[in-house]
């Protein structure tokens, strides 16, 4: 009785190890999707930022994404490694980047990230792969290596200048500037560019406004489109007036990006990307069709996609230090 009962404990334990193992070893979430256009398709987020509750906002649109319209979708957080809890403050740190190998998107919304080589590398590959990226606010300075400055990857720093303007400007069309618009004081209307009216990105897409301060920008390089023009409204009300001397500055525009490897892929960029702005209906419908853009999938973008929440979406407002503490990745997985 005595042996049977060590055996029974030995095998209980040997199964507790054997779950703590497993949920130490996806520090990451994935959505299936269900029917869909983009059934078949994979999107990997990439998310890590201190300010702008990208925590939060990413993996609510991941499920619109997996539950409206059929893609598959990876989370990728910054991880603690202590903890194991989402933890934006962890600047090094991106469990699962493997996840980009068979990615058919990434979506990157980090800031000033010092990855290790060993995760970077996944990040570049990808890059250069000629599959699609769409990059959020502060990914114009997604990475900032001042620790490391002897990795492969330094020149992506947002302020190398070699590397002119590192990843972002080089990737994503521009580096950081500056707040054009009072940060936390005046908020954006998003404004269909002249000319793109018929662009497959706005179909259906009414009205933008968001708690986002207008970015400034020098010059857009490469072969930039302006998509989006952003409106610096004198308030943080979505019916307060513009600024009448601060004119109209991109907020979203879609280029092209030649790898190393020499191909050359699609990119949508937007400067937006507040906590808040994912309340405004536009703005998500926005980001989905840019998915479908991305993919060169234009022809399947429904008349007005659909972008309903999934579940309750209350987001931390934003700024450092304000992300909800305690949360690891699980916590965001489908009902």
């Amino acid at each position: 009785m005595k042996r049977s009962k060590k055996l029974r404990m030995l095998v209980f334990a040997g199964l507790m190890c054997l779950v703590s193992v497993s949920a130490q070893a996806e520090p990451w979430v994935v959505m299936e999707g269900g029917d869909g256009p983009g059934k078949g398709k994979h999107i990997v987020f990439l998310i890590g930022d201190e300010e702008y509750r990208s925590e939060d906002s990413m993996p609510q649109l991941a499920k619109i994404l997996a539950v409206h319209h059929g893609f598959k979708c990876t989370v990728l957080f910054a991880i603690n490694k202590k903890t194991g809890e989402i933890d934006p403050k962890t600047l090094d740190n991106i469990p699962g980047l493997e996840a980009l190998e068979k990615a058919d998107l990434m979506v990157m919304f980090l800031r000033f990230r010092e990855l290790p080589d060993e995760q970077m590398k996944y990040i570049i590959d990808y890059t250069n792969s000629g599959k699609p990226i769409i990059g959020l606010r502060t990914s114009t300075h997604a990475f900032n290596y001042k620790k490391l400055k002897d990795s492969l990857y330094a020149r992506y720093s947002f302020n190398d200048k070699d590397f002119d303007g590192g990843y972002g400007r080089q990737v994503f069309g521009e580096t950081w500037i500056n707040h054009y618009g009072h940060h936390q004081k005046e908020s954006t209307r998003g404004l269909i560019a002249k000319g793109r009216e018929n662009h497959p990105i706005v179909k259906g897409v009414d009205d933008i406004w968001g708690e986002s301060d207008v970015y400034g920008i020098t010059a857009l390089v490469g072969d930039c489109k302006p998509l989006i023009m952003g409106q610096v409204l004198s308030g943080m009300n979505q019916y307060d007036k513009p600024n009448p001397d601060k004119k109209l500055v991109p907020v979203a525009w879609t280029k092209t990006y030649t790898g190393e490897r020499g191909k050359t892929t699609r990119v949508f960029t937007t400067t937006m990307g507040h906590s808040f702005d994912l309340n405004s209906e536009g703005f998500r419908r926005l980001l989905v069709n840019a998915c479908y853009w991305g993919l060169g999938m234009e022809d399947k973008i429904p008349a007005k996609s659909k972008v309903d929440f999934v579940g309750r979406y209350e987001p931390n407002t934003i700024g450092m230090g304000k992300h909800k503490t305690g949360l690891k990745p699980s916590d965001h997985k489908l009902p």
